[in-house]
C-alpha cells in the first residue's frame, strides 16, 4: 500500500523534499521546484498564503545546503527520474507541479514521468522559462566564473551579493554551473504534451525569456487547457509579487479540487527505483 501523508517519507524522499507544511489529511500536493542555483527556501512562504488543506513539498537539489557534500546533477534525465522516483510514497492525494525557471523544465519532465506510470498530475504550472522546444542554446555553464555571476545578476538581484564574499562564492558556484549544464544541456526536439492542464506565469519585465517562447507552453498540453498569466517584475517576479502568484496558484488548485479525479493509489512497485542567489 502506498503512504500515506502522516507518516510518508522514507530516507530517499526525506533527503529530496522538505516538508513547508504537513497537513494530517491534504486534499492536495503541491510540489515546488526551484531555479538553477536556488534551493527549497525561496518556497518557505508558500504555506501561509495556501487553504491548510494544501502540503507544499519543495524539491532539494543535490550539491547545496543540507545536500552539499553530494554530487550535482548535471543533465535532465538523472534529475527528473530521482524526483519522480522520490515522490512514490506522496502519491496518495492529487499532486500539482510549480516550477520556476530550470524548475520548470524539470516538473514537466518530472510530469511526464508520472504520465507513463498512470498518475496524471492535477496541474502542471511552469515559470519564467520558455517552452523546451523554443528555449535558445547557450553555454554559459562553460563561461569564466565572473562572466556566469554577471549573467546570473542581469536576471534580478536576489541574494546575488552573496557571490561577492569569496568562501560563500566558492560553495555556490559548483552548484549553479551544474545546474546551468543541466537546462542548457536540455533540448528535446519534439516535446510530449502532458495530460494535466498547464498554466505559465513570466514577469513583464524578464528579459530571459521572450513572452512568444512562454506561450509556446500552450502546444505541451493535450487537454488544450492552458493559460498565461504576467506580474510586474524581472526573472524573479515571484519574491515581491508572491501573495499575488500564489492566490492565483491557490484559485486554480481549488478548481481542481472541485473538479478533479483523486490521484490514483499506486503500488511502490509502479514507479522506478534558503534562497538561493539568482540563476535560471
Amino acid at each position: 500500500m502506498p503512504v500515506t501523508g502522516t507518516s510518508a517519507g522514507g530516507t530517499d524522499d526525506k533527503k529530496w523534499f522538505r516538508v513547508h507544511r504537513r497537513t494530517a489529511e491534504p486534499r492536495l500536493r503541491l510540489l515546488c521546484l526551484p531555479h538553477a542555483g536556488g534551493t527549497a527556501q525561496l518556497f518557505h512562504g508558500w504555506p501561509a498564503l495556501l487553504p491548510a488543506d494544501v502540503e507544499v513539498l519543495a524539491v532539494r537539489y543535490p550539491g547545496r545546503q543540507d545536500r552539499l557534500a553530494e554530487p550535482c546533477i548535471e543533465s535532465m534525465d538523472p534529475m527528473a527520474d530521482a524526483i519522480a522516483t522520490a515522490l512514490r510514497p506522496w502519491l496518495d492525494r492529487p499532486l500539482a507541479l510549480f516550477g520556476h525557471s530550470m524548475g520548470a523544465c524539470v516538473a514537466y519532465e518530472v510530469a511526464l514521468r508520472l504520465e507513463t506510470r498512470g498518475f496524471v498530475p492535477a496541474h502542471l504550472m511552469v515559470s519564467a522559462h520558455e517552452a523546451p522546444q523554443r528555449a535558445e542554446r547557450a553555454a554559459l555553464h562553460e563561461a569564466d566564473d565572473a562572466t556566469l555571476i554577471s549573467h546570473v545578476r542581469r536576471l534580478g538581484d536576489m541574494h546575488s551579493e552573496a557571490y561577492d564574499i569569496p568562501e560563500l562564492r566558492e560553495l555556490l558556484l559548483p552548484a549553479l554551473r551544474s545546474d546551468y549544464r543541466l537546462i542548457e544541456s536540455y533540448h528535446p526536439s519534439r516535446p510530449t504534451p502532458v495530460k494535466a492542464p498547464l498554466t505559465a506565469y513570466v514577469g513583464q519585465d524578464d528579459t530571459s525569456c521572450a513572452r512568444d517562447g512562454v506561450r509556446a507552453w500552450s502546444g505541451l498540453t493535450a487537454t488544450d487547457s492552458f493559460d498565461l498569466r504576467a506580474f510586474p517584475g524581472d526573472h524573479f517576479y515571484l519574491v515581491p509579487r508572491e501573495a499575488e502568484v500564489v492566490a492565483d496558484v491557490a484559485a486554480r488548485l481549488a478548481r481542481t479540487g472541485d473538479s478533479g479525479r483523486p490521484a490514483p493509489r499506486m503500488a511502490p512497485a509502479e514507479l522506478p527505483g534558503d534562497d538561493g542567489p539568482t540563476g535560471r
